[in-house]
């Protein structure tokens, strides 16, 4: 008697292979292919602004109503922010490399100023952290900036030493007493939570040239180390910390916003309340729009929902780590590295925050919270990632291919409608 254990596993006709390994074998195929880092970072950046945009204007309508009297205020700020970043997205994905990397060091000196600017009679206060300058009618948030400027100058001063990166002090120096001076200037704003993606993408970078696992290791602990003393130097920031792990136990005070976060989180059940039906977002959970945007997303999209966030953000930073592995050119892959470890990093950052792993430190979602500052520099390095994902091997050809397909398609069409007239 023959049993279900004995028979031969079914393969497709004409191919000898299983179900399983002709699919597995076909998205090999497809992830092979010169442009799949390109669709694959255009599509999951497009589809999170797009989600952006509609939980900017689903968690701010109460609090833009409460404020300004109408309920798309919020909604329409952002969707200016995102109409002035578009043609800087066309500029970034069509600037030389050369005139790109050109621009690393007054990029640098132009956030050092800004930072320090912030420190004058030019800086405003928001919410106790002193790290807005005020430039007439607009303000902006230097350190926004600055995250894509250091990766930029970080990336131009790794690549000129590409040779010699060996040795482990090219490796730290100039990089890590620069990096010092800006995030010592963004710590001065008291802002604890850019300071720690800066130090993210430092310490990315470090892995990435191949920093030796001693001064990686080392230099971990110290960022640890400044990241705690610079908690305690702050009632707050110390109150957030040892609250964070069990919000109800402050219910009342520092707990308020992270047990606010949970309710919201965990009223979504699998799929939802609906888009708009969120409650916490009137008035019970601060910074609903900017912050805590992902557990109003969570309320109002369920379990389903915040994965499909979650796959985007998995899905951009697969493609940026792809393109910064297959780039010939040195600048592009730590610039590609740089801004994935950028992005990547914050977004962990947020959804920890609001899942409660991690403290309380006021850091946006990228792409998806609301706020200028932090979405036109986002959506620019993802313009340059674009434009380095356009040069892999063999990405130009594929594009030459398909835009000449296409005109023959069009003159095609063209001779068939005469034809037929």
């Amino acid at each position: 008697m023959t049993t279900t254990a004995d028979k031969p596993p079914v393969t497709r006709p004409g191919t000898g292979r299983t179900p399983v390994a002709a699919w597995t074998a076909t998205v090999r195929e497809s992830l092979d292919r010169p442009l799949t880092s390109y669709y694959l970072l255009l599509g999951s950046a497009g589809l999170l602004l797009v989600i952006g945009l509609v939980m900017v204007l689903s968690s701010s309508s109460v609090w833009s109503y409460e404020l300004y009297g109408n309920s798309y205020s919020t909604f329409l700020k952002q969707l200016t922010w995102v109409i002035i970043a578009a043609p800087c997205v066309l500029v970034a994905v069509r600037l030389p490399h050369k005139l790109l990397k050109a621009l690393a060091w007054p990029a640098l000196l132009v956030s050092v100023v800004l930072l320090a600017l912030t420190q004058t009679s030019l800086g405003v206060t928001v919410n106790g952290n002193k790290n807005w300058l005020a430039l007439g009618p607009v303000q902006i948030q230097p350190a926004e900036l600055a995250k894509l400027a250091v990766i930029l100058w970080c990336s131009s001063i790794y690549a000129t030493k590409e040779r010699i990166l060996g040795d482990w002090r090219h490796t730290l120096f100039p990089v890590v007493p620069v990096m010092g001076l800006v995030i010592g200037l963004v710590v001065l704003g008291h802002d604890l939570g850019t300071a720690l993606v800066l130090m993210a993408i430092v310490l990315g970078l470090l892995w990435v040239v191949g920093a030796p696992t001693r001064l990686f290791v080392g230099s971990i602990l110290v960022a640890g180390a400044a990241a705690l003393g610079l908690a305690a130097t702050s009632e707050e920031r110390m109150e957030r910390l040892t609250s964070f792990a069990d919000p109800f136990a402050s219910f009342q005070g520092a707990g308020w916003q992270a047990a606010h976060g949970i309710f919201a989180m965990s009223s979504g059940g699998l799929f939802g309340k609906g888009i708009g039906a969120s409650q916490q977002k009137w008035g019970d959970l601060p910074a609903a729009h900017t912050d805590f945007i992902f557990a109003v997303l969570g309320e109002e999209l369920g379990l389903v929902g915040t994965l499909l966030v979650l796959g985007l953000f998995l899905t951009l930073a697969y493609a940026g780590f792809r393109v910064a592995r297959r780039t010939r050119d040195p600048f592009a892959r730590y610039m590609a590295a740089g801004i994935t470890l950028w992005i990547s990093a914050q977004m962990m950052i947020n959804v920890g925050m609001v899942l409660t792993l991690l403290p309380v430190i006021g850091i946006p979602l990228p792409l998806v919270s609301y706020g200028g500052s932090a979405l036109v520099p986002s959506l620019v390095a993802l313009g340059f990632l674009v434009s380095f994902a356009r040069h892999e091997p063999g990405a130009q050809a594929a594009l030459r291919d398909k835009r000449r397909r296409r005109v023959n398609g069009v003159t095609a069409g063209g001779v068939s409608r005469r034809s037929r007239g």
